[in-house]
C-alpha cells in the first residue's frame, strides 16, 4: 500500500498524537509499504520522523478552507498513487480530506487520539462526507462517538496504541543532584490540558508535611511562565523543577520513583505507557484511556481529575513503601509487554487498512 500521514500541528508542538503517527508510520515501513508523513516545514514532527527513518514532505496546512492547500494534497495523492490517506487535526481532514476526494484516493481515515469532535454539524458534515472511518486509541472515546449517532458499527476502530521497549537505558541518577530525595516524574506539554496547576498545587499539600519529595517535569508549552510563578508564589523552587523539553524521556523515567499524570482528559496516554514500561508505578488522572491502560491498584492508582488533595494522598500511599512502588512497576511492564507492543498495533493497524481498502473496492465495483 502507497500511504499518507497528515498531520499539521504547530512546528513547536510535539505530543503523543505525533508520537503515534511516526512510530505507526515507521512500523508499515518495515511491513514493506511505501509510507510517507506530511506536515509544516521544520516542525518538530517531521524532525522526529526523519530520525526514526520514516519518509517526510511538507505540507502547509494552516486552516479549515485553503484552496491552494487541497490543490497541492490532490496533486500529490495522485502523483503517489495513494491508497491511504490518515489525517490527524480535524483542519487535516477538511483540507486534505477533500483532495482526497477529488482525486478518488481509496481510502480516507482521521486518527483521533483524544475527543476530537463534539455533537455538532460541522463536524458531522466533516466526518460523514470527507473520510470512510475514524481509528482511535480507547473504547471511551468510541461510545461517546456512538451517541452521535452518526456511524454505523464498524466507522471507528480501536486500535491500542503500542510501544517498542528499549533494550538499553542509561538510568539518569537524579541523586546527584537531589541526594536522599525521592523524585516524582511528570512529562507532557505544558498547557491546560496536563493538569500541573494540579500537581503543583498537591505538591504544596506535600511540602507542609514533608522536605524530601522532589517533583520534576520534562516539557514545554505556553503556560511555562504561569506554572513556574504559581511554584514561586508557593515556595517550591527548589522542590518542582522544570526540565523543558525532552526528546528522550526514558532515562529519566527509569531514575523516578514514581509517575504521575495530571490531566484533565486524554486519549490513551502514551505516557503512562512509557513509565509502565521502564517498570514505574503510576499515579494518573481517571481520564479516557487511563483504565484500559492501567489496572487501578495493580499498576498504580487512578484518582479523580482537578483534584490535587486526591493525587497528594495517592503519593503519600506509596511513596514511602518500595514494596508497593516495586509490584506496581514490575505489573505494569507486564502489562504493556503482552498487550501493548508495537507489534501488536501494527498488525492490527496493516489488517484494518487491508480491510478497508478491500471493502471500498468492492463498493466502487458494486457503484
Amino acid at each position: 500500500m502507497n500511504i499518507l500521514f497528515i498531520n499539521s500541528i504547530g512546528r513547536d508542538k510535539f505530543g503523543g498524537g505525533e508520537k503515534w503517527m511516526v512510530h505507526a508510520a515507521k512500523e508499515l515501513t518495515k511491513r514493506g509499504h511505501n509510507v510517507i508523513l506530511g506536515s509544516k516545514k521544520n516542525s518538530k514532527i517531521l524532525a522526529y520522523a526523519a530520525q526514526h527513518g520514516v519518509k517526510t514532505t511538507i505540507f502547509e496546512i494552516h486552516s479549515d478552507i485553503n484552496p491552494w492547500s487541497t490543490l497541492k494534497v490532490a496533486a500529490f495523492l495522485k502523483k503517489k498513487s495513494i491508497d491511504v490517506l490518515i489525517c490527524n487535526l480535524n483542519k487535516d481532514v477538511r483540507v486534505a480530506g477533500l483532495a482526497a476526494r477529488f482525486v478518488h484516493t481509496p481510502v480516507v481515515l482521521a486518527r483521533h487520539g483524544m475527543l476530537l469532535c463534539g455533537n455538532k454539524l460541522k463536524h458531522k458534515i466533516t466526518l460523514t462526507n470527507l473520510v470512510d472511518g475514524i481509528i482511535t486509541n480507547s473504547n471511551t472515546i468510541k461510545e461517546a462517538y456512538k451517541t452521535y449517532g452518526w456511524f454505523d458499527d464498524d466507522f471507528i476502530k480501536v486500535i491500542y496504541n503500542g510501544i517498542t521497549i528499549p533494550e538499553q537505558i542509561n538510568t539518569h541518577d537524579f541523586s546527584i543532584r537531589f541526594p536522599g530525595k525521592k523524585i516524582i516524574y511528570s512529562a507532557g506539554r505544558l498547557s491546560e490540558q496536563k493538569g500541573f496547576t494540579y500537581l503543583i498545587d498537591a505538591a504544596n499539600i506535600l511540602q507542609k508535611k514533608r522536605q524530601d519529595l522532589i517533583f520534576i517535569i520534562s516539557g514545554e508549552g505556553k503556560l511555562e511562565e504561569e506554572l513556574k510563578t504559581q511554584v514561586a508564589t508557593a515556595g517550591l523552587e527548589n522542590s518542582f523543577i522544570f526540565m523543558g523539553f525532552t526528546e528522550n524521556i526514558f532515562p529519566y523515567l527509569k531514575g523516578c520513583d514514581l509517575f504521575v499524570l495530571a490531566s484533565l482528559f486524554e486519549g490513551m496516554p502514551n505516557v503512562v505507557m512509557e513509565a509502565m514500561a521502564m517498570q514505574k508505578p503510576v499515579i494518573a488522572t481517571d481520564v479516557n484511556g487511563a483504565r484500559e491502560l492501567m489496572a487501578d491498584g495493580k499498576t498504580g492508582i487512578i484518582v479523580p481529575p482537578q483534584q490535587p488533595e486526591a493525587l497528594a494522598k495517592a503519593i503519600l500511599e506509596i511513596i514511602d513503601s518500595p514494596e508497593r512502588l516495586n509490584a506496581f512497576g514490575k505489573a505494569g511492564y507486564e502489562r504493556v509487554r503482552k498487550e501493548f507492543t508495537m507489534m501488536a498495533m501494527g498488525n492490527k493497524l496493516e489488517e484494518h487498512l487491508q480491510q478497508k481498502m478491500k471493502k471500498n473496492k468492492i463498493h466502487a465495483t458494486i457503484r
